[in-house]
């Protein structure tokens, strides 16, 4: 497929946005609605803070994770699980600031048994495969069946659920046709699809939960897509919710910023994001490109 200015700067904002999502939710993840209005009023801006003390502009281990991902299978030219398997090991070994249980034991598991799948797991339920599952769809413009496939294979290295396939799946498809261009219709498609074949992701009409189940995480992130007219207006409402804010924001940036490109991402957001991650950001979706076409 010919790749358009149109796609690359639409993938850019997608990985860019992913970022800057991540930096402000962190602030608040794990907080309540409630807790947020007391400390902040509204919350938005790249302020840093939160339960792990971050500067401001700093990411969490979505970032790292997305980034590990997307640099391995630059490196090796192709999407080869083990190759991001050992990018993941070479992350954790970095001593992030933070790492997810369901992640750690999952790298951990390849480390020591060389497996690049878990065993089915009922706990499993968790973002943390749908998180990175952006750089699936980026990587895979040219086949929604790769997109889907890449997705869930990849979740599977520390998360094997049903949920987690689902969900991971159709963050690939949603970001996939955000980047083509396809607009919002394409990607609520994919979102209604995945509520119809799995009712724990259904739209309810009223404001959810945010929490580190994956249903409750796309619920978010859904919700606000659907109810407000900006990125950023959808990515405050998002990390507003507080709970795992951090991954909420990181998914709806990564939509947001696809569906919208780089225009749509506030100029002061992106100058508060650390600039080392801005620039791996950028290369990441630049490689990622280079298999998607």
């Amino acid at each position: 497929m010919v790749v358009t200015a149109g796609v690359r700067d639409r993938a850019r904002a997608a990985m860019l946005g992913f970022g800057v999502g991540d930096a402000l939710g962190a602030t608040t993840e794990f907080m309540t609605p409630v807790e947020i209005r007391h400390r902040y009023g509204v919350h938005r801006t790249l302020r840093g803070g939160g339960w792990l003390r971050l500067r401001p502009g700093q990411v969490t281990d979505d970032t790292g994770m997305l980034l590990a991902l997307a640099e391995a299978v630059a490196e090796s030219g192709r999407w080869d699980l083990e190759a991001i398997a050992r990018g993941f090991v070479t992350w954790l070994r970095s001593r992030p600031v933070d790492v997810g249980a369901t992640c750690a034991r999952g790298i951990r598991r390849f480390l020591v048994e060389g497996t690049l799948q878990a065993p089915p797991g009922e706990w499993d339920a968790g973002n943390g495969g749908a998180m990175r599952a952006p750089a699936a769809g980026i990587a895979s413009l040219s086949s929604p069946l790769a997109a889907g496939g890449r997705a869930v294979r990849q979740a599977r290295i520390t998360h094997n659920h049903p949920l987690s396939d689902a969900a991971s799946a159709a963050v690939a498809l949603m970001v996939r046709a955000a980047v083509l261009g396809l607009g919002f219709e394409a990607v609520d498609r994919v979102a209604r699809a995945l509520g119809r074949r799995h009712p724990a992701f259904r739209a309810t009409g009223v404001r959810p939960v945010s929490s580190p189940y994956v249903a409750d995480t796309l619920r978010t992130v859904l919700y606000f897509l659907r109810t407000t007219r900006s990125f950023e207006e959808c990515l405050v409402g998002v990390v507003n919710q507080g709970g795992d804010a951090d991954t909420a924001g990181a998914i709806a940036g990564s939509l947001g910023g696809g569906l919208g490109g780089t225009a749509a991402i506030p100029r002061p957001w992106l100058r508060r994001l650390d600039p080392q991650v801005r620039d791996r950001l950028e290369v990441a979706a630049e490689n990622l490109i280079r298999l998607g076409g």
